[in-house]
Order: structure tokens, then C-alpha cells, then sequence
């Protein structure tokens, strides 16, 4: 009876826990291109720095993780059980998110640099595409399942894209020339590629290790991903002489130099909410779950970026903001449906009971 409780309060956690991080990873993924943007458009320049704030908030992690490891300890007392690890992170799972983390420097500054050269609409369509890579790789490295539901979500998501996709010639910002543009368009395309891959592979790490994942492990792993990519990024705004040039660009800031801080401090906080965010989901659900988050919220930045930036919003638009909330829309349910079916099959324990004590007593 207790150990049912037990893991009836598991359940319900791991699904606050994965209300919590579809909530951070919406808010980082609509919130995150605009700020960025932001600083671009008005006198921002340093691509490099930028791509740094995108993962330098990893020292916030430290905060839950001493909590997390002072109730270890305390539990760990009550039960007189053996003295607990201050580090979960074990050799095999530092090295993959080692790996991680380039592979996130990597993707941060394409993004960065992208944003720098595109409007947010079209820097956001392109992005839409990551759902067919997050699906491609989700089946290649964990050999996710493809149900109705989900091949229906990817469908919407794929055509919602391709609806936006043949109305971006014209976003060319003025002052702009092709090369740049083009430039940034293949690189937020590698982006795409990149964060498809990505999530797949944090998956592939859980299940692949001898360690029992919790949300403190997972945290750990983000902190290691997040300086990973920080060095990274400061070892290219040290070559790009960054470091030099960030207190006179504060200055030439069109908003000043408090604005320019308060764009910054919003680029780390909304950047640290997207990647804890994305990982929460896959550590609660699927990598295929974040992609398909990340392509519905999509269209969410492209009205964000229509009321901040005055980009152009037209019908296409409108029908892909549709079809991108149909898709949201059927994964859940075919999820909610598929959950249900799997409790109702699940043989109830006085059931079992019945059927055993016959045998047990003649």
C-alpha cells in the first residue's frame, strides 16, 4: 500500500515537474529570439557575447542543487542509511555532457549569429524544421515510436513551416547584403539540425549510463553542458577581442547603458529557461515532445516579433498559427489517450491478490 502511494506521488511530481519545464521551454523559445533581436537592432554587435549569454546563467543550478543535496543528507541521517555523494555525475555521463555542451556552444552561436542577419519571422520558420531532424534523430539513437498522432503533429508542424517558408523572400532587412542574409539563413538551418540532434542525444545518454536519473542528476548535467558551452564561447570572445569592446558598446546603446545591461540579463535568464526547460521534458517525457513544443510555440515569437519589431504578419501566417496549435493540440491528446489506455490495462493489485490466494491455499 505504501510503496503504491509512493509511487502515485512520484507520478504526480513527474508531471508538475513536466508542467514546470513545457512552461520554461515555451516561455525561453517565444522570449529568447526576440530578446536577442532586441539587442541587435538597437546597436548590439558582438555575436560571440551574445552566444555566451545564451549559457552562462549555469551557476543558478548551484541553489537547488545544495538544497537538493542537503535534503539527501538529512534523509540519508534519518534512515542511518550510508553517507550520500555531494556529486550524483558519474565519469561515463560527465564526458557525454561534455560532448553536449559543444555541441550547445556550437548551436548558440550559429543561433546568435543567425538572429543577427534575419528578421525573427524568418529565423523562426526556418527553426520550425527542427521537428523533422528532432524525429529523424529521436528514431535513429533512441528508436522513438511513431504513433498516428504523432506522425498527424509532425504533418501540421512540417506544412505550418512550409506555409511560412514561401513568404520569406521579401524579409531581407534594409542595409542588408545577400551574402549576410544568406549566411545567416544556412546558419540557423545548422541550428535547426543541431538542436534536432541535441535532445535526441541527452536521451540517448539517460538511457545508455548506469546511473538512476533523477531531476538533480539531470540538473547536474545541464550545469555541465551550460560551462562546457560557456568556456567555449569565452575562448571565441577572447579571439574576437569581446571583452574589450563590451563597455563601450554599453554606451553607444540606443536605449543606454541600464537598457543594454537590463537586454542582457533577459538573453541569460530566457536562454537558461529554454535548455533546463528542453532537458526537463525529455528527463519527464521524449526528446520528440520538446521538438514538438518548440515547433508549436513558434509561431507565438512570430507575433511577438509583429507587435515588437512591426515585422509583417500576413494570412500564410495566420494559417500556419493554426495549424501549429492543431498539431500542439493532437499530440496531447493522443498522449492523454494513450496514458489512459495503458493504466486501464494495468492489472489492479486486489485482482491480483484474488487470483493468488486461491493456489497459495488449497
Amino acid at each position: 500500500m505504501t510503496e503504491g502511494m509512493e509511487a502515485e506521488q512520484e507520478k504526480t511530481m513527474k508531471r508538475i515537474l513536466l508542467i514546470i519545464s513545457c512552461t520554461m521551454l515555451a516561455i525561453g523559445t517565444s522570449g529568447g529570439p526576440i530578446m536577442i533581436r532586441l539587442y541587435f537592432i538597437h546597436g548590439g554587435h558582438r555575436v560571440w557575447l551574445c552566444s555566451f549569454l545564451e549559457n552562462c546563467g549555469f551557476p543558478i543550478f548551484l541553489i537547488p542543487l545544495f538544497i537538493s543535496y542537503i535534503r539527501r543528507r538529512r534523509s540519508a541521517a534519518a534512515n542511518q542509511s550510508a553517507k550520500i555523494k555531494m556529486v550524483l555525475i558519474e565519469l561515463p555521463l560527465f564526458l557525454a555532457s561534455v560532448v553536449m555542451g559543444l555541441v550547445t556552444g556550437l548551436s548558440t552561436f550559429f543561433f546568435a549569429f543567425g538572429v543577427s542577419r534575419l528578421p525573427v519571422t524568418t529565423s523562426s520558420l526556418i527553426l520550425a524544421t527542427q521537428l523533422a531532424f528532432n524525429a529523424l534523430f529521436s528514431f535513429l539513437l533512441v528508436r522513438q515510436k511513431f504513433r498516428v498522432y504523432s506522425v498527424n503533429t509532425i504533418v501540421l508542424l512540417t506544412i505550418a513551416a512550409g506555409i511560412l517558408a514561401m513568404h520569406s523572400s521579401g524579409d531581407r532587412p534594409s542595409g542588408e547584403t545577400s551574402k549576410e542574409y544568406v549566411v545567416g539563413f544556412i546558419l540557423i538551418v545548422l541550428v535547426a539540425v543541431l538542436d534536432g540532434f541535441l535532445f535526441p542525444l541527452v536521451e540517448l545518454a539517460y538511457k545508455k549510463v548506469k546511473q538512476t536519473i533523477s531531476y538533480t542528476l539531470v540538473m547536474e548535467v545541464q550545469f555541465v553542458m551550460c560551462m562546457v558551452a560557456s568556456l567555449f564561447n569565452i575562448i571565441g570572445m577572447i579571439v574576437n577581442n569581446d571583452l574589450k569592446v563590451i563597455s563601450s558598446e554599453a554606451r553607444q546603446f540606443e536605449h543606454g547603458a541600464v537598457a543594454y545591461g537590463i537586454v542582457l540579463v533577459g538573453i541569460a535568464i530566457l536562454s537558461q529557461c529554454l535548455l533546463l526547460g528542453g532537458v526537463g521534458v525529455v528527463f519527464c517525457a521524449s526528446s520528440l515532445l520538446s521538438g514538438v513544443i518548440i515547433a508549436a510555440i513558434l509561431p507565438v515569437t512570430e507575433i511577438l516579433a509583429v507587435i515588437f519589431f512591426n515585422e509583417k504578419f500576413n494570412v500564410e501566417k495566420g494559417v500556419a498559427l493554426i495549424l501549429s496549435l492543431w498539431g500542439f493540440a493532437t499530440y496531447f491528446y493522443g498522449e492523454t489517450k494513450q496514458a489512459k489506455k495503458m493504466k486501464k490495462n494495468v492489472p489492479r493489485p486486489e485482482a491480483e491478490v484474488l487470483q493468488v490466494l486461491p493456489i497459495s491455499n488449497p
